[in-house]
């Protein structure tokens, strides 16, 4: 394997939609998750309105890359070891001590073997690993405090009231229904969630189909959605840019194996067809699918036994481990966190940030509320973190779980694609390497917390 990785080595180049060619303005699209979920578990299931209202400092404990433990209602923080870190049961921190009262004096939890070989659903245990569902982990937390404080005994109910709630604002009818509340509001003013592709984005994109490069969009999101999207922050004429677009991907399930695999659909007005297509033989826009027939499809389109293929996207779950493992894809790593630890935002982020809503309009609330994306105070770096031992007079700096992660299934990572559309194709970004610094991989450069604990390793 080479030290150096670039665009034009290539033949395929893929992108993940959501928080990867799209960025969203995270404070306002978090508010709108947490308010679709939060809103169906009073308005559908009996909860306590008391859910709807929330603080700008509650939303310091939104941290991508927890796991709540849906038999006792912990949420935990793991290194790269399945150590935990950190934990909080609802949203109230866990001392040390508590910690390895539940956890033993390793702070072992017991199901991280099961995670972290498959990445698999747990009817156990939940990732949150994006923002498109990340404000259920502050939700889990507040009903399991809500739950304490009625005096009722926490256990992994309360999960199927969750899953109910993201499917009645999800599924794939929610659009063309007007059903749930995020899909109205994201259509009613898209501008206020939806962060506009960059010139320089769109020139990029052209660039690299002029370079005999196939261009690829896989998504999760229903084909109506993702049309809304992309018209959006690419133009009415985005199409174009790409030679394959699938939408209901359904990922990671897309990446399956036999028997499991899905077939593709074709769609008729944003419907799929019933019928299976037996194979794929054209470029198109399609439905569902599996990657086995779209690498048949890259192969007669490349004229190469294996094309190469470089896969962006910013789910580790979704993205990363299945196209990295299953499809043996090159992979970048979108990773906002890094933009919370000292890297710089591109000039294109900062004049879309800028044109979103002016100063004086914006409320108190937005402007106190913590980005995501940014370090938590509750939570730490989304990169490293300290272990203390019991008596807490020994420190030892470990990666998390989320960081070791990066630097095994993904080629690089970027804090967003605005970061590199200025570059030439030829470009040669160093790769992760297990021989090198993990600081190697990251682009323009590393997060403050990785950097810095190099430097103490020295």
């Amino acid at each position: 394997m080479t030290e150096f990785f670039s665009l034009l080595d290539s033949d395929v180049i893929g992108f993940d939609l959501d928080h990867t060619l799209c960025r969203y303005h995270l404070k306002e699209t978090s508010k709108l998750i947490y308010e679709s979920f939060a809103r169906y578990l009073v308005e559908h299931k009996g909860y306590d309105k008391d859910l709807l209202n929330l603080t700008p400092a509650t939303w310091d404990f939104c941290f991508k890359g927890l796991v709540v433990d849906l038999e006792d209602g912990n949420l935990v923080k793991l290194s790269e070891d399945g150590t935990v870190l950190r934990a909080t049961h609802g949203t109230t921190d866990l001392s040390t001590e508590e910690i390895i009262k539940h956890y033993g004096p390793k702070r072992e939890w017991k199901h991280f073997n099961s995670l972290n070989t498959s990445f698999a659903r747990s009817a156990k245990y939940y990732l949150y690993d994006n923002y498109f569902d990340l404000p259920g982990a502050l939700l889990c937390g507040r009903i399991v405090d809500m739950l304490h404080k009625r005096g009722n005994e926490v256990n992994s109910d309360f999960w199927k009231d969750m899953v109910a709630a993201i499917d009645y604002n999800y599924n794939t009818s929610a659009f063309r229904e007007d059903a749930g509340t995020y899909f109205p509001n994201v259509k009613r003013d898209p501008g206020r969630y939806l962060q506009t592709c960059s010139e320089s984005v769109k020139t990029w994109l052209s660039s690299m189909k002029n370079a005999g490069k196939v261009l690829l969009l896989i998504t999760s999101s229903h084909s109506d959605y993702c049309r809304l999207i992309c018209e959006h922050i690419l133009g009415k004429d985005f199409e174009e840019l790409f030679d394959i677009i699938i939408t209901n991907a359904l990922k990671p399930g897309f990446f399956s194996l036999k028997p499991q695999q899905r077939s593709f659909k074709n769609l008729v007005n944003d419907v799929e067809e019933s019928e299976d297509m037996p194979s794929l033989d054209k470029p198109g826009w399609y439905s569902q699918g599996n990657w086995m027939h779209l690498h048949e499809l890259l192969k007669t389109m490349t004229g190469k036994a294996e094309p190469k293929v470089v896969y962006f996207g910013d789910s580790m779950r979704s993205d990363m481990f299945p196209a990295s493992s299953f499809g043996k894809w090159e992979t970048v790593m979108i990773v906002e966190e890094m933009e919370g630890e000292g890297v710089p935002k591109s000039d294109a982020a900062k004049s879309n940030e800028a044109q979103v809503e002016p100063q004086e309009k914006k409320g108190k609330f937005e402007e106190s509320m913590k980005s995501p994306s940014t370090k938590s105070n509750q939570w730490g770096s989304y990169f490293v973190d300290v272990h203390r031992s019991g008596g807490e007079d020994e420190e030892i700096q470990k990666l998390t779980w989320c960081c070791h992660c990066i630097h095994k299934y993904s080629t690089m990572a970027i804090p967003s694609v605005e970061h590199i559309a200025n570059l030439p194709l030829d470009y040669k970004f160093p790769r992760f390497s297990p021989d090198k610094p993990c600081t190697n991989g990251y682009f323009p450069r590393p997060p403050d917390s990785l950097l810095k604990r190099c430097k103490s390793l020295t």
